[in-house]
């Protein structure tokens, strides 16, 4: 509204909602039968991985309600990703098209590059590993959550300030061994429950059962040496920052409360737009064969 204002055009708020959710409607009516071109690439994709995680945001009549974000990344040989597709739904009881516009980008990933290694990544949501699991041939529990289980389990076994160093070097020994060295989940799962009875803390007691039932649940994707190795992903950081940039940096302000369909708007576009190239070419199309009337 700022930018036309200062051309001499003066455009009501109602207006830009208006032609936001219009351009939403059609980015959603042709999501079926548009497709998107990738980008050309600097190498050959070696590595795909599937994310899907969530930010809350607040609505009028049913407060906080999670906004669910999806991400398909393109790696090629190093650590580098080569290209990144954004899906964004907003929230909707079991989560049903929101999976099923991720089953489609899939679906056309997978045309693209058959041969490529299929990884899902996520935090430890149980929810979210159903759908990883049909479509991935490698299941991996994000390391960044790993590690912080492990930082609670630290500080309840040195829990005193002056045992600060001690704390920081088991810290660092066991996620090294965790990243680097085979089976080392299992031994550290069984570390963990052995130690929870030499603590006499209720607190710490607790913090170290919460870090051994975790590593109890999640120790069979936790396969870091091997990934390491292979030089494949560890880490779910790309969905997290999509979620940071679609929901919580815009739909998370101060004071923000939305209603069902101004955040499906919102989020079917940030979506886009982040997904590199499309935003062009969903107007290239526009430009091509016009806005659809159905």
């Amino acid at each position: 509204m700022e930018d036309f204002r200062e051309h001499g055009r003066e455009l009501h708020k109602s207006f830009v909602q208006s032609l936001a959710e219009c351009v939403a409607d059609i980015a959603d009516l042709k999501a079926e039968s548009w497709s998107y071109v990738t980008p050309v690439l600097e190498e050959p994709v070696r590595a795909v991985t599937i994310g899907v995680d969530g930010g809350c945001a607040s609505f009028r009549d049913e407060g906080w309600r999670e906004v669910m974000v999806g991400t398909i990344a393109l790696y090629g040989f190093g650590e580098d990703r080569l290209h990144t597709i954004y899906v964004a739904s907003a929230p909707e009881h079991g989560k049903k098209q929101f999976f099923e516009r991720m089953d489609r980008e899939i679906a056309h990933v997978k045309e693209l590059y058959p041969f490529a290694i299929y990884i899902g990544l996520s935090d430890g949501a149980s929810d979210h590993w159903p759908f990883l699991e049909k479509h991935t041939e490698i299941q991996t529990l994000d390391f960044y959550h790993a590690s912080e289980y492990l930082s609670a389990a630290s500080k309840a076994l040195y829990p005193a300030a002056k045992q600060l160093e001690e704390q920081q070097q088991w810290l660092e020994d066991q996620c090294s061994r965790l990243k680097h060295k085979k089976g080392a989940a299992t031994r550290i799962e069984k570390s963990l429950h052995k130690a929870i009875g030499e603590v006499r803390i209720k607190k710490e007691r607790e913090d170290l059962q919460k870090a051994a039932t975790y590593f109890t649940n999640q120790k069979h994707r936790m396969r870091y040496s091997e990934m390491v190795y292979k030089a494949l992903p560890i880490g779910s950081g790309v969905t997290e920052a999509g979620c940071k940039v679609i929901v919580k940096q815009r739909l998370c302000q101060a004071g923000m409360r939305w209603k069902e369909k101004g955040c499906a708007s919102v989020a079917r576009l940030r979506a886009l737009n982040k997904s590199e190239g499309r935003w062009e070419q969903f107007w290239e199309k526009i430009s091509r064969y016009g806005v659809p009337t159905s």
